[in-house]
C-alpha cells in the first residue's frame, strides 16, 4: 500500500497544550484530550508552557490560572501579545473559590476543577470546534 492511499497519512492529531501545576488535574485532562484524538503535551506552569511553545505549536490551550513561576493570567498575556499564538483557543481550569478572573475573560471558556471536568471540557470543546456556538463558563450552561 503507498502512503498515499494509507487513510491514517493524512489525518494529523490535533495539539494540545495542558499547562497545571496539579499532577491529577494534568494527568485527568490530558487523558481526557488523547482520548478525543489529541497530541498532548504537559506543563507544571506558565513558564514551562512558553518554553515548550518555542517547539510546538498547539491547536489547543488548558491553562490553571493558579500557578508557580507564572501564574494562568500572566501565560495568557503572553500567548496574545504573539501573533503565533493570540488565536489559540484556551480553556482555563479554576477553583470555584478563585472565580472568574478578568485574566480569564479572554480565555473562550472556563472550566471549573470543583465539578465534572470532563463534562466540562466535553462543552467546551464542541463550542470550541462549533458544534455549539455559545460562549462562556462550562459549568451550568
Amino acid at each position: 500500500m503507498s502512503v498515499a492511499a494509507s487513510p491514517c497519512w493524512f489525518a494529523m492529531s490535533k495539539v494540545a497544550l495542558v499547562v497545571d501545576d496539579s499532577m491529577l488535574v494534568r494527568y485527568t485532562v490530558s487523558r481526557f484530550l488523547e482520548d478525543r484524538g489529541f497530541t498532548v503535551e504537559a506543563a507544571t506552569n506558565g513558564k514551562e508552557a512558553l518554553e515548550i511553545l518555542a517547539r510546538v505549536h498547539p491547536d489547543l490551550i488548558v491553562t490553571d490560572m493558579q500557578m508557580p513561576r507564572m501564574t494562568g493570567s500572566e501565560l495568557i498575556t503572553a500567548l496574545k501579545s504573539k501573533p503565533e499564538t493570540s488565536n489559540v483557543p484556551i480553556i482555563v481550569v479554576t477553583g470555584r473559590a478563585s472565580g472568574f478572573l478578568e485574566g480569564d475573560k479572554r480565555a473562550e471558556f472556563a472550566v471549573s476543577k470543583d465539578i465534572d471536568v470532563e463534562i466540562q471540557l466535553e462543552k467546551a470543546l464542541s463550542v470550541i470546534d462549533g458544534s455549539e456556538s455559545s460562549r462562556g463558563r462550562a459549568a451550568g450552561k
